[in-house]
């Protein structure tokens, strides 16, 4: 009992202490109630200057030339302030781990892109060492790439299509290397293009969810690529829709066919790189560097192979020649650039979303800025040099860049050195790996797949976060599977922005209350206490209007106010038609008796004509005078008739004897408008037209200065629709409209004139 009374106290004790903190914290405010123009005159509000920056990208100086140099080649301004002895062991260390991975990934993703392993270790260095110069982000590790291999995979086996022979294949292998460095030339254009005119903002198109399912489906593609040489089957080449599908076919259909030595070899190699991995996670605080599970693999494998003759004594295929030294430049074909330019563009975007993405990651958890425009440039220049040594295009890898990370990487001083490495190899240690069997590298490549293959789980998680996430997800990976990766990007990128659309066009709703003795107002429907204020309505929509949804706002505003606007109007104004209607029948009929009154005067007065002196003083002068009074009192008639006629007519819906809104004022909270079009300037005038003829006032609130100026420049405001109907804040909205509640019948602005 003592115990329950002890924390009752304490209880009252912590709700006074709190309502006594609340009490603190309340604040008072007075102001005046403020629109928009005398928002505009107590701020001295001006249109912000606008800035020509293209007359910035025009001027010639000294200080210009030199800030467009370090600009455009970053190594010239961190180089010099290269800290070697806190830095260079790091990178040193770093540069070699990442060496050691690049070197079996060059060979294997070389074979995805299908071309033979040695132009892996081409575009392992080339490319590398010229982002060093041009490259923004310190942590990123370029070069082949599993996504880009297997996209220029699709291009090279469908223009330069693989036969059954053996005969024709250094043939198909010289067109496939021309096809693929002539595709990396055009990528490097269209990146440096795009970067020169910042148009690094076009990867902001690619969301989140649709990189990551795009990936996935493209890693997806990437294992089933490599199944023919897990099972060391040889396989018609497909492309285009569908070809994925046709290929899973054949190798289901080809598997009786398989190398039994190929199978066991692959499955070894998968073995062994799976237990390294998992090594590696276990010792990894007790390892200053991973063990190079591919690297060391692949030694193996090749000694193996060549001690036990694998290639001739179990049928198991190997690498082949690989001749030492650089190859010289060769100019692209410009013929081929019509048969590659939408694959292309398509590559350019996707090795740089993935580059950019991986860069600010590394940039936000380091501390320092990566620019996307110029990251184009780098990209683009490593690409298109690459191209001219016969690479294919590469972008970053995200395992290398983990490795160069976590192995004490801190500038691209680490993909230098790594590039040095893989000269080294390229000129004395090339031919040494030229009995390392196909069925390794595929090995390799599935294992490194782990990482996109369990993107899979996106799924779960997006199911329960964002189902419109969730749908852009599936189509994206659906498309990607059917159509291929060009198609399916473009058809991934035309979805989500059509969803953006459709989601703008169904947006929240809500009608506003005032939440107790506070200037914040609510949606009703979400909040108890929130109170409409009596005879004011106010709306919100929680998207921007638009042309895309500026009918479904005045839908929604007219079926949320409780009032059928447009009923009423079409009631009023048939009413209104029917009151025309029987004054124009009175005004004829009156106009009729005045004829008829005229008529019947003029025959009174031709007898008289007619007629002798006398007979006129004979005749019965009363009985003249009785014919003549009716059609003066018929003029008279009629006379008031046009004079009623003149005057003016004003009528309400209280004397047509319809139904009046419960309401005298509709506010709109703008908030939220970021900008307008013609169609929402049209749409708001239609809103005040229709509201004023059913006798509420509109008024606006809460709009954004930009959007102010866009009202101004669409001429919104007119004598009718003036800035004393927008207010600074939706509360004084509301204040000013309980100070002139609904007018009379005799306000020139409620009534409809006749």
């Amino acid at each position: 009992m003592g115990l329950s009374e002890a924390s009752g106290d304490v209880q009252v004790q912590l709700s006074a202490t709190q309502a006594m903190e609340l009490h603190r914290r309340d604040y008072h405010m007075e102001r005046p109630l403020l629109n928009q123009e005398q928002l505009e005159e107590l701020g001295h509000w001006s249109s912000a200057p606008r800035t020509r920056q293209w007359r910035i990208w025009f001027q010639c100086s000294y200080a210009r030339a030199r800030a467009l140099l370090l600009q455009r080649l970053p190594v010239l301004v961190w180089l010099p302030r290269y800290p070697v002895r806190d830095w260079l062991l790091g990178d040193l260390l770093s540069g070699l781990s990442v060496a050691i991975m690049q070197l079996p990934q060059g060979l294997a993703y070389a074979l995805l892109a299908g071309l033979p392993p040695v132009f892996g270790l081409y575009s392992s260095f080339y490319p590398v060492f010229i982002y060093f110069l041009f490259g923004t982000s310190r942590h990123i590790s370029v070069g082949t790439f599993a996504i880009m291999s297997v996209m220029v995979g699709s291009v090279t086996e469908s223009l330069a299509p693989a036969t059954n022979s053996t005969v024709n294949e250094t043939a198909i292998d010289a067109a496939r290397v021309q096809l693929a460095s002539t595709l990396s030339v055009l990528v490097g254009l269209f990146q440096v293009g795009l970067g020169l005119v910042h148009f690094g903002f076009v990867v902001t198109y690619l969301s989140e969810p649709l990189v990551r399912s795009y990936t996935t489906a493209a890693s997806v593609q990437v294992f089933i690529s490599q199944l023919k040489y897990v099972f060391g089957l040889r396989l018609n080449s497909y492309s285009g829709p569908l070809s994925l599908i046709y290929t899973v076919l054949e190798v289901c259909w080809k598997l009786p066919q398989s190398v039994v030595g190929t199978v066991v070899t692959a499955a070894v190699a998968g073995v062994v790189l799976v237990m390294v991995k998992l090594l590696n996670d276990k010792l990894q605080r007790h390892l200053p560097v991973p063990i190079p599970g591919e690297l060391l693999t692949l030694i193996g494998a090749t000694g193996i192979s060549y001690g036990v003759d694998l290639k001739h004594r179990f049928g198991v295929d190997v690498v082949g020649d690989i001749p030492p030294g650089l190859v010289p430049p060769v100019a692209p074909n410009p013929q081929l650039f019509a048969k590659l330019v939408g694959n292309a563009f398509a590559i350019a975007v996707v090795g740089f979303a993935i580059a950019i993405s991986l860069g600010k990651i590394f940039a936000l958890r380091h501390g320092y800025r990566v620019d996307s425009n110029q990251e184009l440039v780098a990209l683009g220049l490593s690409n298109l040099i690459g191209g001219i040594f016969q690479c294919f295009p590469v972008s970053c890898s995200m395992s290398r860049s983990l490795v160069q990370e976590s192995t004490g990487g801190n500038t691209q001083v680490a993909g230098a050195i790594s590039s040095l490495f893989i000269l080294l190899v390229i000129v004395k240690l090339g031919e040494l790996f030229k009995d390392l069997p196909k069925a390794v590298l595929a090995a390799t490549i599935i294992v490194n797949l782990k990482g996109m293959l369990m993107q899979f789980t996106d799924i779960c998680s997006l199911w329960k976060a964002n189902r419109a996430d969730l749908l852009i997800w599936l189509v994206t990976f659906v498309a990607t599977i059917l159509l291929n990766l060009d198609l399916g990007l473009a058809v991934a990128i035309v979805f989500s922005l059509l969803l953006l659309v459709v989601r703008t066009q169904l947006p929240h709703y809500s009608v506003l209350g005032q939440l107790p003795d506070t200037d914040v107002y609510r949606d009703v429907a979400e909040y108890s206490e929130a109170k409409e204020v009596p005879g004011v309505k106010i709306f919100r929509s929680s998207a921007t209007l638009y042309f895309a949804n500026a009918e479904l706002y005045s839908d929604a505003l007219k079926q949320r106010c409780g009032v059928d606007v447009d009923h009423l109007i079409s009631r009023k104004k048939k009413l209104l038609r029917k009151q025309e209607k029987l004054k124009l029948k009175q005004l004829q009929k009156e106009k009729r008796l005045q004829k008829q009154a005229a008529s019947s005067k003029g025959a009174s007065v031709s007898v008289n004509v007619n007629t002798s002196l006398e007979d006129i003083k004979s005749n019965d002068v009363e009985d003249s005078k009785a014919r003549v009074s009716p059609g003066d009192k018929l003029e008279d008639t009629a006379a008031s008739g046009q004079e009623d006629a003149k005057a003016p007519y004003v009528s309400t819906l209280k004397a047509l004897g319809l139904p009046q809104p419960d309401f005298h004022s509709l506010i709109l909270d703008l908030g939220t408008l970021s900008f307008v079009d013609t169609v929402c300037l049209k749409s708001l005038k239609n809103i005040f037209r229709d509201f004023r003829e059913i006798e509420v006032e509109v008024y606006m609130a809460a709009c954004h200065s930009p959007v102010v100026t866009q009202l101004e420049a669409g001429h919104f405001f007119d004598a009718s629709i003036t800035k004393k109907h927008l207010f600074a804040s939706v509360h004084d909205a509301v204040t000013f409209a309980l100070q002139h509640p609904r007018s009379g019948p005799d306000s020139t602005v409620l009534a409809t004139k006749l």
